[in-house]
C-alpha cells in the first residue's frame, strides 16, 4: 500500500551518529520534527539544529520548501541558520587569518541558499563584508572569497544594488585596473559591475567614468576565457545602460580601436569553441552595432535640408557628370531642371521633378540616402555601370536603381532586426560582422548589384518589380542562414544562389510539401501516421534519456549557473542537478536530485509557468516565454522550471514530458518531423509508380464473365 501524500520516508545523517529513518509528517511542524530527532541522539537544545540536504546545494529544510522533499531524500542534521550565521560572522571579524579565510569561505558556499543568506545579512554582515573591502589591502585568498561571498549574497535581492557606498565600489573598481591582481578576483569584480550598471543611472555613469573602455578592451586580450567573458559582459551591460548618444561615442571608439577584428581574429575564429555566454554577448554587440543605423531609418528626407539635398545631389553628379558638366552653365533654370529631372529618373526615382518625395518614407527614410551615396563613393565603377546599363535598356526592362535601393535598405533592416530590442538569451550573430567596419553598407553594395543580376535573370519589367525584390530577400535569406565567415563568401554565395537556382529550391520545397494529394495516397499517409508517431515518441524519449544542459536565468540578469536533466534508462525517473561550465554530459549518478515519472501532473508552458511570473520583472521578455516551461509534480504547488536553450529543445522536452504523461506531442517541431518521415515513406512505397498518375478514385471492378470456361480444368492434368 502506497504511503499517504502527507507522509515521506527519509534518511537523517550526523557526524558520528547512526543515521535514523524515519517517516516525515509534512502535516507536523518543523520544530517537533527537529525536536523528535534530537531527542532520537539526545541532543539538548533542537531549536539551535535544522535540517539540510546531503547532496546537490545542500540547501536548508524550511517550511516553505519541505514540500519538495522526496521519499528517499538523505537530510543531514547541521547547525541552524541563524546559529551559523552568528558564527560565521564573529569568524569574519577574528584576528586570526587562518580563522578569518575559512570563515569567509564557509560564507561563500552557504550565501547561495536563501534562508542563511537572510539570517546573515539580518545581522548586518554585509557590513563587515564592505569593511573588508574598504579597508583591506589584501589581493589573495582572503580577498577572493569574500568577493565571491558578497556575490552570492546580493545575488538574493534582499539589498539594492544601490546602497553600495563610493568607497566600496571604487575599491572593486581598482581591482579591475590592477594590473598584479589575481585573476579570479578580477572575474568576480568584473561580475559585480556588470550587475551593479543596469540597477541605476548613478551607478552607470561612476563604472563609466572609472573603467575606460581601454581597460576593458585589455582584458578582453586576456589569454584567460573567463576574464575574457566577464570584460566583454560588462562591456554589453554598459552599452545597453547607455544612452543613444553615449552608445554611439562608445561604439566609435570601440570601432577606431579596431575591437571587430579582434573579436573576428581571436574570439569568433579562436580555437576554443564559442560557449553560450560569450555567443550571446557577441549577438548583443551586433545588435546594439546595428541599431545605430536606427535613427537615419525613421527619419524621413526633409526636402528644405540642405546637406540632404546635396547628398541627393550628389548621386546625379557622380551618375552622369560627364554628360552634364560641360554645358549645364549655358542652360536657362527651366532647362538645367528639366535635364536633372530626366536624369533623377535615369536614376530610378519615382518622382523625378521632386526625387525627395520617394525618401520621405520612413523606415528606410534617410538610411536608404545614406546607402546609395555610399554605394557611389566607394564603389563608383559599379555604380556608374549600374546606373548607365539601365539608362539605355528599352523603357519597360529599366531595374530603377533608387527605388530598389529604398526597398532593398528596408528588406536588409527587416532580416537583420534593426531598430529591435536586443533578446535576452539569443546567440545567433553573423561571423562576417566581425570583419568588416562597415558592414551594413557594405552588405548593401553586394546586394544592390545582386537586384541588378537578378533583375536581368528574370527579364523583369517594371510590373516585376515586388517579385524581383521577393527573390532577393530569399536569396539574402537562404545565404545568410548557411553562416558566411566573410563578406566575399556571402557575396560568392549569393551570386551562386541565382534566379534559376532558387526556383529549383523552391520547386523540391513545394514538391517536398504538396506531395501527391490523391485520395489513395492520402489514405496511405493516414494508415502509415501511427507507426511514425511512435517513431517521434521514441526519439523524443531517447533525447531525454541523453539529457540536456540548461541555464539558470533570473529576471535581473543572465545567469552563469548551470543544471542539467536527463531521464532514467527506464523511463521511470527524471534525474537533475547543478554541473559546473564545462561539464556536457555527467552521469547520472552525478545527478542528485529526482522526480519519479509517476508523480508528475502536468506540463505548464510559457505564461502558465510559476517562473515566468516574476514579481520584479514589470514585462515580460518574449523569448523567455517561449522557451518556458515546468513540470508539476507530487502535489500542484511544487514544480521543476526549464527555460530551453533553443526552440528545438523546448520542442523535444515538452513532446517526450507529454509521451511520459500519457498525452499527445503538441510542439510544431512534431508535425515537422511527421512530415519529413511521411514524405520519405511515401516516396519509398510510391518508387514503382513514378510518372505513373494516380486517380482520384479507384478504378471500377469489372463485371463477372458470362461463364468461367477459361478455368484450367486440373483433373484431365491428372490423368
Amino acid at each position: 500500500m502506497p504511503p499517504p501524500k502527507d507522509v515521506v520516508k527519509i534518511a537523517i545523517q550526523m557526524v558520528g551518529a547512526i543515521p535514523q529513518l524515519i517517516e516525515l509528517q509534512q502535516t507536523k511542524p518543523l520544530s517537533a520534527v527537529l525536536k523528535d530527532v534530537c531527542d532520537a541522539w539526545s541532543l539538548p537544545n533542537a531549536e539551535h539544529y535544522a535540517l539540510q540536504y546531503v547532496d546537490g546545494r545542500q540547501t536548508y529544510i524550511t517550511e516553505s520548501n519541505r514540500r519538495e522533499i522526496k521519499n528517499g531524500s538523505i537530510l543531514r542534521l547541521t547547525t541552524s541558520p541563524d546559529q551559523e550565521a552568528e558564527r560565521l560572522y564573529s569568524g569574519i571579524q577574528s584576528k586570526n587569518v587562518d580563522v578569518k579565510t575559512d570563515s569567509l569561505k564557509k560564507l561563500a558556499s552557504l550565501s547561495q541558499d536563501v534562508t542563511f543568506a537572510q539570517e546573515f545579512i539580518n545581522r548586518n554582515g554585509l557590513k563587515q563584508i564592505y569593511s573588508i573591502v574598504e579597508e583591506g589591502n589584501d589581493t589573495g585568498e582572503m580577498l577572493a572569497h569574500t568577493l565571491k561571498a558578497f556575490t552570492e549574497l546580493m545575488e538574493h535581492d534582499f539589498v539594492s544594488w544601490e546602497n553600495l557606498s563610493t568607497v566600496f565600489i571604487k575599491k572593486i573598481v581598482s581591482y579591475v585596473n590592477m594590473n598584479a591582481v589575481d585573476a579570479s578576483i578580477q572575474q568576480l569584480s568584473l561580475s559585480i559591475l556588470e550587475n551593479m550598471v543596469p540597477t541605476s543611472r548613478l551607478l552607470f555613469e561612476l563604472v563609466k567614468k572609472e573603467v575606460t573602455l581601454d581597460r576593458l578592451l585589455t582584458h578582453l586580450q586576456a589569454t584567460n576565457a573567463q576574464l575574457q567573458l566577464k570584460a566583454m559582459a560588462l562591456l554589453i551591460a554598459l552599452l545597453l545602460a547607455a544612452t543613444n548618444a553615449e552608445r554611439r561615442d562608445m561604439m566609435d571608439y570601440l570601432r577606431e580601436k579596431n575591437i571587430r577584428q579582434f573579436i573576428h581574429k581571436n574570439i569568433v575564429h579562436s580555437s576554443e569553441p564559442l560557449g553560450d555566454e560569450m555567443a550571446h554577448y557577441l549577438y548583443v554587440l551586433q545588435s546594439v552595432s546595428l541599431n545605430l543605423c536606427e535613427h537615419r531609418m525613421r527619419t524621413s528626407m526633409d526636402p528644405y535640408s540642405q546637406d540632404q539635398r546635396e547628398l541627393l545631389q550628389s548621386l546625379r553628379q557622380t551618375a552622369f557628370e560627364s554628360e552634364s558638366e560641360a554645358p549645364a552653365s549655358n542652360f536657362s533654370t527651366e532647362r538645367r531642371r528639366s535635364l536633372c529631372a530626366k536624369e533623377f529618373r535615369k536614376l530610378g526615382f519615382l518622382n523625378n521633378s521632386n526625387p525627395a518625395e520617394d525618401l520621405r518614407r520612413a523606415p528606410p527614410g534617410l538610411l536608404a540616402l545614406d546607402n546609395m551615396v555610399y554605394f557611389s563613393r566607394n564603389t563608383p565603377n559599379a555604380f556608374s555601370r549600374f546606373v548607365l546599363e539601365n539608362s539605355s535598356r528599352e523603357d519597360k526592362h529599366e531595374c530603377p536603381f533608387a527605388r530598389s535601393s529604398i526597398q532593398l535598405t528596408l528588406i536588409l533592416c527587416e532580416i537583420l532586426h534593426v531598430g529591435e530590442p536586443c533578446s535576452e538569451t539569443a546567440q545567433a550573430f553573423y561571423p562576417m560582422f566581425f570583419g568588416q567596419d562597415h558592414f551594413f553598407e557594405e552588405l548593401f553594395c553586394i546586394c544592390i548589384q545582386l537586384v541588378n543580376k537578378t533583375w536581368k535573370e528574370m527579364r523583369a519589367t517594371q510590373e516585376d518589380f515586388d517579385k524581383v525584390m521577393q527573390v532577393v530577400r530569399e536569396q539574402i535569406t537562404r545565404t545568410l542562414a548557411l553562416k558566411p565567415t566573410s563578406l566575399e563568401l556571402f557575396k560568392t554565395r549569393v551570386n551562386a544562389l541565382n534566379y534559376s537556382e532558387i526556383l529549383k529550391l523552391r520547386q523540391t520545397e513545394r514538391l517536398h510539401q504538396e506531395e501527391t494529394l490523391a485520395v489513395p495516397v492520402l489514405e496511405l499517409r493516414e494508415r502509415l501516421k501511427p507507426e511514425l508517431l511512435e517513431l517521434i515518441r521514441q526519439q523524443r524519449l531517447l533525447h531525454l534519456c541523453e539529457g540536456t544542459l540548461f541555464r539558470k536565468i533570473s529576471s535581473r540578469r543572465r545567469q552563469d549557473k548551470l543544471w542539467y536533466c536527463r531521464l532514467s534508462p527506464n523511463h521511470k525517473v527524471l534525474h537533475y542537478g547543478d554541473v559546473e561550465e564545462g561539464v556536457e554530459s555527467p552521469p547520472i549518478e552525478s545527478l542528485t536530485e529526482k522526480i519519479p515519472v509517476a508523480d508528475m501532473k502536468m506540463l505548464l508552458v510559457g505564461k502558465e509557468c510559476p517562473h515566468t511570473k516574476e514579481k520584479s520583472s514589470g514585462k515580460q521578455n518574449k523569448d523567455v516565454l517561449e522557451l518556458a516551461f515546468s513540470i508539476v509534480h507530487d502535489v500542484e504547488e511544487y514544480c521543476l522550471n526549464f527555460v530551453a536553450p533553443t526552440r528545438y529543445e523546448f520542442c523535444l522536452w515538452t513532446d517526450g514530458l507529454n509521451v511520459l504523461l500519457g498525452k499527445e506531442m503538441t510542439s510544431e517541431r512534431t508535425q515537422t518531423d511527421l512530415d519529413v518521415l511521411l514524405s520519405m515513406e511515401l516516396k519509398l512505397r510510391l518508387l514503382d509508380l513514378e510518372n505513373v498518375s494516380i486517380p482520384d478514385n479507384p478504378p471500377p471492378i469489372p463485371k463477372p464473365p458470362s461463364n468461367l470456361n477459361f478455368c484450367y480444368d486440373f483433373s484431365h492434368a491428372e490423368q
